[in-house]
């Protein structure tokens, strides 16, 4: 699966003999808290992706991007109209509100790609339900950003009412540059401020304070939830569980020790983790509380002498408690964080804050106890930001750290126990996707009536079979001829396609287990392909094989990578409109960062040994098919030598190392499809 803007058969390896069926695994020995090379006077954004309002075209000057309105087709030509829409402007002009637009992000409090169903407020207000996407709505407009995966899938779901902006193409504004467009002067922006990094308003009032827009902050209400009422699911309350330190590899002590060092070193004296990965991975814990993601909703604030994790404790078992209370962590009450912060300003505390990833509230109300501080001291004027050059020539009273956290990169670069789980998961996954194609084919050659749910129902059933079996790690891309070319296509039981098996038949999909994740996709064809399809093919396991073999510099940025698996696409005159790697938990989110392979240069962070990151090129020909790597679909003819030799031994390593997890038809499937090929 992909991140923002596919996948194909085998990663990008420096030691072969620890790679498995998709991503690169780079041996190493560092210590668990890697230095960071940010100098903190001069940072500024986050290296994880690009903030908020940030995206930018990357296509050609000659691309016309046009509105959906104008490109839907069988619309009435008057508006639907939107009751929740209708609902929401109403509050607009409520005391203690006096709003002309509201934003509503597809975030959490903890600005999670995945989210809780109570929290899904812009899927909820605009009818999309892609992972990625942003609603406005004003008196009189309301509007959706979303990047290529979702151009297709909104296009199907949003309502007249709603203006879709293909965020990135060419001649669409940025959501903040609409906002000064279609607002008057000394009009009024409110936000969620909880729903928001802190950067990401900083930049929002920036742009939008040019035109004499202010930004308005609601701390006390969510204007969705206030329409969603009785009808919004409730909160997750799932058991919290502790990650074996087999799968782990270090235990909490040792990690928030090293944490605490950091502190010292940066001259802060406590620190706020808020992505929830980073405080599952920190803790050696694991929840249910989103979907796909094996994390829990909480906070964590460790200090120099104590840590609080902010959590219902309703979810905290006799296990948990105990795991806890060994590594010297309090649990505190999930609503309090902010009285939290604001105790801790009250103390002199120097925090340190990743801005671009705490939300807006957490820094907005520490900034403001930083404030009250200085006036109870005789102090004038506001605080600013310090930065510590040196850790004993602090300042006086609270001040913050504003740099990116030290827990991201520590978790991204794997330990050796980090790595062997992933590695058995994936093999696992293997034999469970094998199965599945075992079935499938005997299926499609029987002439059943299967459609996309059923495939997809049907390999989580293969998965669940499979020891330490969790969940699947997103929703199963289940995608027939055109609804392939979906980049994030859903099957919905009401309304999915029959599978046909003369059409591409693209399936991208992946797991939870106890020790790894995985995220796996292949494309396959059951009848006979045309020469456009296995050109198309071909060209995409060009650019995999093109990555895997690369040899570059130690501390190469991902995005100097990633024009080596678009080359053979471009030769073609094609591209995709996604990033072509990313960052893979291991048993935690199956996107993680700080690391990525993209387009997008201004993730700088360098690729490093124990790092885990996907080789995912794909092509998708709108309303017609989406492809990934399956052997039939190859021409043999547009492959070199050397590649042709690449593949032989990638099916080579798959019937060595999968072939033992399986038995029967499925194990004489593997076979058929490992055997060495030859040009003719």
């Amino acid at each position: 699966m992909h991140t923002l803007p596919s996948h194909a058969m085998r990663p990008l390896c420096l030691n072969p003999s620890l790679c498995s069926s998709r991503f690169p695994f780079f041996s190493f020995s560092i210590p668990i808290f890697h230095k960071f090379k940010n100098n903190p006077t001069i940072y500024k954004k986050s290296q994880k992706g690009p903030p908020f309002f940030s995206i930018r075209c990357c296509g050609s000057g000659s691309v016309t991007a046009k509105p959906s309105w104008e490109l839907r087709r069988n619309r009435a030509a008057v508006q639907e109209p939107d009751e929740k829409v209708v609902a929401l402007r109403q509050l607009f002009t409520k005391p203690g509100i006096g709003i002309d637009a509201y934003i509503i992000p597809s975030q959490d409090a903890h600005q999670s790609e995945f989210i809780a169903e109570c929290y899904m407020r812009r899927a909820y207000i605009s009818g999309f339900s892609g992972s990625a996407g942003t609603a406005i709505v004003t008196k009189d407009k309301a509007a959706l950003w979303t990047d290529g995966r979702y151009f297709l899938q909104a296009e199907k779901q949003l309502n007249s009412s709603w203006k879709l902006m293909r965020a990135g193409n060419f001649g669409v504004p940025q959501a903040s540059e609409w906002l000064t467009d279609v607002l008057a002067p000394g009009g009024r922006v409110g936000i969620d401020p909880f729903l928001f990094s802190y950067d990401a308003a900083e930049e929002l009032k920036e742009v939008i304070s040019k035109k004499n827009l202010e930004l308005v902050y609601l701390y006390d209400l969510n204007l969705v939830d206030e329409i969603w009422k009785e009808s919004r699911p409730k909160p997750p309350n799932k058991p919290i569980r502790v990650h074996d330190l087999k799968y782990a590899g270090i235990d909490v002590v040792s990690k928030l020790s090293s944490l605490r060092a950091e502190l010292v070193a940066a001259g802060s004296s406590a620190i706020v983790i808020s992505m929830l990965d980073e405080v599952a991975w920190l803790l050696n814990l694991r929840g249910s509380d989103v979907p796909h993601s094996p994390v829990m909703y909480a906070y964590l604030i460790v200090e120099i002498d104590a840590a609080k994790l902010f959590v219902d404790d309703s979810k905290v078992t006799s296990e948990v408690m105990y795991h806890l209370k060994k590594a010297g962590v309090e649990l505190r009450p999930y609503d309090s964080i902010l009285s939290e912060i604001r105790r801790l300003a009250a103390e002199g505390a120097h925090l340190w804050l990743d801005t671009s990833s705490v939300n807006a509230a957490i820094v907005e109300t520490y900034k403001a106890a930083c404030d009250k501080y200085l006036m109870n001291r005789g102090s004038r004027g506001k605080t600013k930001n310090k930065q510590y050059f040196e850790s004993d020539s602090l300042p006086v009273g609270p001040s913050g750290v504003y740099m990116q956290s030290p827990v991201s990169l520590a978790k991204a670069l794997k330990n050796p126990s980090e790595l062997e789980g992933m590695q058995n998961s994936h093999l696992r996954d293997a034999a469970a996707l094998a199965q599945f194609w075992c079935w499938l084919e005997e299926e499609i050659h029987k002439n059943m009536k299967l459609t996309e749910v059923d495939l997809a129902d049907k390999l989580l059933e293969f998965r669940s079979k499979q020891d330490g079996f969790l969940d699947t790690s997103f929703d199963t891309i289940s995608g027939s001829g055109a609804n392939g070319a979906i980049i994030h296509y859903t099957p919905e039981a009401e309304s999915c396609s029959v599978v046909d098996p003369n059409k591409l038949f693209l399936l991208d999909s992946g797991a939870q287990y106890v020790d790894g994740t995985t995220d796996i996709t292949r494309t396959v064809h059951f009848g006979e392909p045309t020469a456009r399809e296995k050109e198309c093919f071909t060209c995409v396991l060009k650019g995999h094989i093109a990555l895997d073999e690369a040899v570059f510099p130690e501390n190469t940025p991902g995005f100097v990578l990633d024009a080596f698996a678009r080359s053979a696409l471009w030769k073609i005159g094609l591209d995709y409109r996604h990033g072509t790697g990313h960052g893979v938990g291991a048993a935690l989110n199956v996107h993680e960062g700080p690391q990525s392979i993209s387009f997008r240069y201004g993730n700088v962070t360098p690729l490093q040994k124990g790092m885990i990151v996907s080789n995912e090129p794909g092509y998708y020909e709108d309303h017609a098919f989406g492809i990934r790597i399956e052997t039939k679909l190859v021409d043999l003819s547009l492959l070199s030598i050397e590649e042709m030799e690449w593949l032989n031994s990638y099916h080579s390593q798959v019937w060595e190392k999968v072939s033992p997890l399986l038995e029967g038809s499925a194990r004489q499937w593997l076979w058929k499809n490992t055997r060495p090929i030859t040009k003719q």
